[in-house]
């Protein structure tokens, strides 16, 4: 037995999420996100990772001002993944509104050398107070 979880005959497992406008973010963070971030899809971009995210009951009973303050004035979320641009892409798919396990699917491409980047990234982010309200993740890496 390796683990993993067995579907049921006939059974697979999918995934819905949306885009939507951007949130949490100031007008510079804002700018300064569209500015260095790359598309996705680059030929270099032979790495990838799809990590479906659930917060908890107490992170969307805060007030949406709140969750900022946790989000980036204590976590530094939006200036850890600033960081890391253009190097690592992504894209975020809401899913709470939809009815889905899971409040988000985060998508992340990258070049094979910035794989060790990737990995620090996601380190320091699992490190942050935001990071306490997360109540279940899959981390799925995929090459290309």
């Amino acid at each position: 037995m390796d683990g993993r979880a067995a579907l049921p005959p006939g059974q697979t497992w999918a995934l819905r999420g949306t885009t939507s406008n951007i949130r949490y973010t100031h007008r510079t963070e804002l700018e300064l996100l569209t500015a260095r971030q790359p598309t996705l899809g680059r030929p270099e971009a032979t790495r990838a990772a799809l990590i479906p995210i659930r917060k908890s009951q107490a992170w969307w009973e805060l007030a949406q001002d709140e969750r900022r303050t946790i989000l980036e004035t204590r976590s530094h979320h939006i200036t850890i993944g600033l960081r890391y641009l253009p190097a690592i892409a992504r894209r975020l798919y809401h899913c709470r509104d939809l009815g889905e396990e899971f409040d988000f699917l985060t998508w992340f491409e990258y070049a094979d050398t910035d794989g060790d980047r990737f990995d620090t990234l996601v380190g320091e982010l699992r490190e942050t107070e935001e990071w306490s309200y997360v109540e279940r993740e899959v981390d799925i890496r995929l090459r290309r």
